[in-house]
């Protein structure tokens, strides 16, 4: 195997016959042979257009039986994929186009419409996708990642082990996730193929049918984001929290609190694992042997073969052992050689998380790099102050940055959207301060708490936090309750 495209084939000549995709919202499920007949045809289409080996095709689509019918069949020719959120605006779109030079842009209008090709991109004979990372703090980075990134992936997901054992052609994996991510694209899409598995693909996470979706979709593997198993948690008792054949589910950043109380109500374990786009299957860990320690979120102990090491501030760095230590991981950055030598540095990828390594050797995630708040010597994950947060009566989202103060370097600040009904005053904000004092060592509470309509995102939904410590200078906004913290 080489590429994506002929690890399918070679699956589809061996278990033509078994499922590989279902996509309920299309009310379709394709068996590995009708799959292969229809990416045949796709794939002819592009040939017959001009579409070869070194031009970048940009899919702008939804979760659809489209999408990895065209990375399919784009894959075969050599083509690679520019993966793009179907919710980008003009600004966001414009700047993707331009930086990865996509050849042509496939969305829901122009599924059936090809047009000619303008000048192949920079690409090389093993490119399979260029992803971008979601830009929190700036500009979007493209992930060059090569097919032998996408099948380390699959294979690393294949030979996790223990409580993630696959059993070959026979599990269905069920997931929300988008397609413009990794984890949905390579993890479940290859982990699937390299198993004779199917996959399961929801247009989008729908909590009040989805266990009805599991049980009729006869999943055994579920594929989860960290919100989920929190929302499901409040539903009402029903027959399906146990009607079903989910052996296990896996995803990252479940909230410590409802880790527990999940896998006892709903009869199965939630394995919590760690990767990025960049090191893809080169460094990727999973708690899937116990102990799990569930509520610490442990992310496991390294695998063979991955090399560890914890830098300043306890930087999780990584690479793979041997002479390859870049094995698996992404190809670098397009167009951004300076970052990808700094994510490089000494030998080491840099991954910019925060990690603590257990006293059976096992690691657990704190939180990111750039979300640690370094308070007159003590450091603050915000994640760990967000979580207590969460469950305050009154706050509907919560986020929480640090922010500078002239005598401890840095201050906690929580950017607050409240519940209906609940006024944005004084009292308010001491009730979220104290809500912290009763959870959490003095300092972590926050010293400043704001107010806001709502929090802003990223096109994929991730909080902005660069653009919310301004809130903290503006008085009519926030709350300056640093008198308060003392130790007591």
């Amino acid at each position: 195997m080489t590429t994506v495209f002929t690890a399918f084939e070679q699956t589809a000549r061996a278990h033509g016959a078994k499922s590989f995709l279902r996509v309920p919202s299309e009310q379709l499920e394709l068996s590995y042979a009708q799959a292969h007949e229809r990416i045949a045809t796709i794939a002819g289409i592009y040939r017959r257009r001009g579409y070869r080996h070194g031009h970048r095709v940009a899919l702008k689509l939804p979760n659809c039986a489209a999408f990895l019918l065209h990375f399919l069949a784009l894959n075969s020719l050599g083509v690679a994929v520019v993966p793009v959120n179907p919710d980008y605006r003009r600004a966001e779109l414009d700047y993707v186009l331009a930086h990865s030079e996509a050849a042509l842009v496939v969305d829901a209008a122009a599924l059936e419409r090809f047009d000619p090709p303008r000048a192949p991109a920079p690409g090389n004979a093993d490119e399979c996708a260029l992803l971008y990372t979601s830009g929190t703090t700036g500009k979007p980075k493209g992930c060059l990642l090569s097919n032998s990134y996408f099948l380390a992936v699959g294979e690393r997901y294949v030979s996790e082990g223990g409580l993630c054992t696959l059993r070959h052609g026979e599990e269905r994996l069920i997931t929300p996730l988008p397609l413009f991510h990794m984890n949905a694209l390579a993890v479940s899409t290859l982990a699937m193929i390299l198993s004779a598995g199917c996959v399961v693909q929801l247009d989008r996470f729908h909590p009040r049918t989805w266990w009805r979706q599991v049980v009729e979709r006869d999943a055994t593997i579920v594929h989860y984001l960290g919100v989920m198993p929190a929302i499901l948690m409040q539903l009402a008792p029903s027959g399906d929290d146990r009607g079903h054949r989910v052996r296990f589910g896996y995803g990252a950043n479940a909230n410590p609190k409802d880790h527990a109380p999940f896998e006892e109500r709903f009869g199965f374990p939630l394995i919590e694992a760690w990767a990025m786009t960049e090191t893809g299957g080169g460094a990727l860990i999973a708690a899937s042997r116990e102990p799990r320690h569930v509520g610490t979120r442990c992310i496991g102990k390294p695998p063979p073969g991955l090399d560890v090491q914890l830098g300043e501030d306890s930087e999780l760095l990584v690479r793979q052992t041997g002479a390859d230590p870049r094995r698996g991981f992404f190809s670098g950055y397009l167009k951004d050689a300076a970052a990808t030598a700094a994510a490089w540095r000494d030998g080491w990828f840099h991954t910019g998380d925060c990690v603590r390594r257990g006293p059976d050797g096992s690691l657990h995630f704190v939180d990111r790099l750039k979300n640690i708040i370094r308070r007159a010597g003590e450091n603050i994950a915000a994640l760990e102050v967000e979580a207590a947060l969460a469950e305050h009566p009154a706050i509907a989202q919560v986020a929480v940055v640090a922010v500078p103060d002239a005598v401890r370097d840095e201050e906690v600040m929580a950017c607050v959207v409240l519940n209906p009904g609940t006024s944005a005053s004084r009292d308010t904000a001491l009730s979220v301060q104290d809500w912290c004092f009763e959870r959490l060592a003095y300092f972590k509470a926050p010293g400043h708490v704001a107010f806001l309509a709502a929090l802003p995102v990223t096109s994929t939904n991730k909080v902005q936090k660069a653009k919310l410590a301004d809130f903290a200078l503006e008085p009519s906004q926030s709350y300056d309750l640093r008198e308060r913290k003392r130790r007591k």
